[in-house]
């Protein structure tokens, strides 16, 4: 039934072919310029060679709806997807199926997070909410040429709304199921000739929903609550120099991740019987809190040098701090703990068994970023220096430094307090990098444009643990420095239709995983891995103006591919590197403007990712219980060459409606829906029956009355309309644990704008 869902989705979005070739009738109704800055300045989104999708407007703002965070970007858009098992804390992103499960709180990511061109290493800092934002842009495929540090993936792109001289602002407050609260709201001016502001907030509240069964706690964990905020002023004294100043800051209290004992198969993939949404069963873990506070700041310059020649300037600074506890097994009992007194509860009751809350072994531990200090400096010159040649260089300056701390909770087997553990270990991180890169592109015809660039990385890290239970550990350095660099040429059909091609390499350097220390074990190290990809597209604009159709094929190779073999009998995180990954498909993106009061959108992709080693074998989950596909070795571990990468869908779909109903002259009632599919999806880089998902979606709607234009509007939302109880994500060592999507909200709002 999915697949037929998805099926009529495609469908229902897509005209027939027939209808492309016929002669549009001459109509005021068109789709528009779309301006990006995937290439560091503005440009006709049909003008860029590179596959990339931006989000802005009402298929942007939707997502958010009932206090959702940024994970609700996931699969909204073609071949990115999103995931956590650190709730609103520590997302992983992942584009074209390149990205990375570790969920260490110093792990790297392939994928670079860009907000207003500060680029976001840490996953802490890539979690900050998202609001009052101009737009979206998504850049599939190798990006290192311009942003960030290592892009092998992608960047997703946040560009917030800035200050001007016309005063303006915006409020939206709305109220949901589960207590679900929540007021964004701006305000901003000129307050003299060259002086303007901005001011921004965001608050989220939901209450407590998810019942603790084991310690009788109705209403325990679930909720929590937010706030962020962001100040911006521009000083603009002529029309050769600019400065604006961003400082911006958060904090959360709220509940990590939900983990479920005993929740998956056996033998299938999806929930059991077991699963129920509303209720969990722990005997540890303080109902798994969360909470993060930071704040930052960044300084751009822009200052005019004469002859069309610009020089950037953008200095930023972030600083954070997190904390997150939890019952890691999700369940409660250990048969080994029978003999002591309360609180342990001993062995599981009678007539339990894997299919029961209870579980083999206690697992209840403790992450925490103690102090992340992140510096950036980036320098860049650029000139429009002809009508047909564009060029920019720069240096990049990249310095980080935090530490980790991790704490495992084990009975001390004497006194029976809960508080008993070990002495923390903190592990210490320090990365520096710097670049030098530069870009040009030169229209070689009118019809003809070539794009190239390149960049030198020099990337170093070092880690130092503190603490370590019963043996020191040596401190650990890697580094490298390589070369990225891109070319793609974009060639004019006609002024509706351009074709591009496009290769690119990337790398993303050493990488150190220290947690395992504080488990008694040794840090582990993964060599450099390299990209090199080719991509193909068409972007077009046809029936007069009213579908826009842009897509592309791409290939890409990952030599010495960085992997992370996580959980098994040990639930170790262990870093390995396979010796060559392959990734290949296809994005599409579509938008149809049907009449002055329909318009949907549509966005497809297919990803085939695959591991190429024969020799690489890894453990797979532990206590025997899940049903193992991949052959095995002599020693019962995982032989895993073939398999696909983690957490890469198979496909991802997406669309979206919106249909008006004028009433008056100046009101409107409307309706605005969205949907994304995700296909086949493995957790980890063994294979198995019980630890992926397949054809999970979910839906969002909106129904509102706007009055004036939009000056204010009035509507009643949903998010996961269907409320669908989709797999996210597994813990593999004792149980067969899994964790699940968000509710379903139902709730209404109120808009306006002056």
């Amino acid at each position: 039934m999915r697949n037929a869902t998805l099926a009529a989705a495609i469908a229902m979005a897509l005209p027939l072919p027939s209808a492309w070739a016929q002669e549009a009738p001459v109509s005021p109704m068109s789709l528009g310029e779309i301006i990006v800055t995937a290439q560091r300045r503005s440009e006709n989104i049909q003008d860029v060679p590179l596959s990339v999708t931006p989000l802005e407007g009402e298929r942007l703002s939707a997502m958010f709806d009932g206090g959702g965070d940024i994970q609700v970007l996931a699969a909204r858009v073609p071949s990115l997807y999103v995931e956590s098992s650190n709730g609103r804390l520590a997302p992983r992103f992942y584009i074209r199926g390149l990205g990375n499960s570790d969920f260490d709180l110093a792990a790297s990511q392939p994928v670079s997070i860009i907000v207003d061109e500060v680029v976001l290493e840490n996953v802490i800092l890539k979690s900050f909410p998202m609001f009052d934002l101009e737009r979206v842009e998504v850049l599939r495929g190798p990006q290192g040429t311009l942003f960030g540090r290592n892009t092998p993936a992608g960047i997703v792109k946040f560009d917030t709304k800035k200050p001007t001289q016309e005063f303006s602002g915006d409020v939206a407050l709305s109220y949901g199921e589960l207590g679900s609260k929540s007021f964004e709201g701006a305000v901003g001016g000129g307050l003299s000739d060259a002086v303007s502001f901005r001011l921004s907030a965001l608050y989220l509240e939901r209450d407590d929903w998810i019942d603790n069964t084991y310690t009788g706690g109705n209403n325990a964990l679930g909720g929590f609550d937010e706030l962020a905020y962001r100040a911006q002023l521009l000083f603009e004294p002529s029309d050769r120099f600019s400065a604006l100043l961003n400082i911006h800051g958060r904090d959360i209290d709220g509940t990590a991740s939900i983990f479920r004992a005993n929740v998956l198969g056996p033998g299938s993939d999806g929930f059991n019987s077991n699963y129920d949404r509303d209720s969990v069963s722990y005997d540890d873990g303080n109902n798994n809190p969360q909470s993060a506070e930071g704040t930052g700041a960044s300084l751009r310059l822009d200052i005019g040098l004469g002859d069309n020649v610009t020089l950037t300037s953008v200095t930023a600074y972030e600083n954070t701090k997190s904390s997150s506890e939890g019952d890691i097994d999700g369940g409660f009992g250990a048969d080994f703990l029978s003999f002591l007194p309360p609180p342990y509860v001993g062995p599981c009751p009678p007539g339990s068994s894997v299919g029961d809350p209870c579980i083999p072994f206690p697992a209840h531990s403790s992450d925490a970023i103690d102090n992340l200090d992140q510096f950036t400096q980036e320098f860049r010159i650029s000139s429009q220096a002809s009508d047909r040649l564009f060029w920019q260089a720069g240096v990049f300056y990249f310095d980080s430094n935090f530490s980790v701390t991790t704490t495992t909770f084990i009975p001390n087997f004497v006194t029976p307090d809960p508080d008993d553990l070990f002495a923390p270990t903190t592990v210490e991180h320090d990365n520096t990098a710097w670049a030098v890169f530069g870009h040009i592109s030169y229209d070689v015809t009118d019809a003809l444009t070539v794009t190239g660039g390149a960049r030198y990385t020099d990337d170093d890290k070092d880690m130092a643990a503190f603490n370590a239970p019963l043996f020191p550990i040596e401190p650990q350095s890697v580094s490298d420095e390589r070369v990225s660099w891109d070319l793609s040429a974009l060639y004019e059909v006609n002024d509706r239709f351009n074709v591009y091609g496009r290769l690119a390499s990337g790398f993303r350097a050493p990488t150190i995983q220290g947690r395992d220390v504080a488990f008694f074990s040794v840090p582990s190290i993964a060599d450099s891995e390299t990209i090199n990809s080719i991509e193909f597209g068409f972007k077009s604009q046809l029936a007069d103006d009213r579908v826009r159709l842009n897509a592309a094929v791409f290939y890409y190779e990952v030599d010495d591919l960085q992997l992370s073999a996580i959980g098994g009998g040990g639930n170790f995180v262990q870093l390995v590197n396979a010796d060559k990954g392959t990734g290949m498909g296809l994005d599409l993106d579509a938008e149809f403007l049907f009449t002055d009061r329909f318009m949907m959108t549509l966005g497809f992709s297919y990803t085939d990712t695959e591991i190429d080693d024969s020799e690489l074998v890894v453990p797979p989950c532990g206590s025997g219980l899940c049903t193992v596909l991949d052959p095995l070795d002599a020693n019962g571990r995982a032989i895993i060459d073939g398999n696909s990468f983690t957490q890469a869908p198979e496909y991802v779909a997406n669309v979206t409606a919106r249909y008006g109903i004028p009433v008056g002259t100046d009101g409107e009632i409307y309706f605005f829906t969205d949907w994304a599919f995700q296909g086949e999806t493995q957790f980890f880089i063994y294979e198995s029956e019980e630890f992926k998902s397949d054809g999970n979606f979910e839906g969002g709607a909106r129904i509102g009355y706007s009055h004036d234009g939009g000056k204010w509007a009035v509507e009643l939302f949903g998010r996961n309309i269907t409320d669908e109880e989709n797999v996210k994500g597994g813990i593999d060592f004792n149980n067969l644990t899994g964790f699940d999507n968000e509710p379903r909200i139902i709730g209404a709002s109120f808009r306006a704008r002056f």
